[in-house]
């Protein structure tokens, strides 16, 4: 199943108060960065993250999913409402996350 439009612009609006939230889209998914570093995605209508330290200190009881067949496992955010939550989740988590990988020349 793939992700809604109306979902990626609800987890977009929450986390509208950073200054560098981009996505790119997947094949029906969508793919969430910040400041250039992949944070995680939506997929199938679930927020979910890269399961760094930073993350597993502010979730209490996380919930590891899997975005899709063969993948690694990641975080379901569930508390989708709380603005300043999610926007501190994000902010902690940025120095803990990789550098993207370069590009190939063509």
């Amino acid at each position: 199943m793939a992700s809604s439009k109306n979902y990626l612009e609800f987890v977009l609006e929450q986390l509208s108060g950073l200054d560098d939230v981009t996505y790119r889209s997947m094949m029906g998914e969508y793919i969430l960065y910040f400041r250039g570093k992949i944070i995680g995605g939506i997929y199938d209508n679930r927020f979910l993250v890269k399961p760094v330290q930073a993350v597993l200190d502010k979730i209490a009881q996380p919930s590891y999913e899997f975005p899709y067949e063969g993948a690694k496992e990641m975080i379901l955010v569930e508390d989708l409402e709380n603005q300043v939550f999610l926007e501190d989740l994000i902010l902690a988590m940025y120095d803990q996350l990789p550098l993207p990988k370069p590009k190939k020349k063509k």
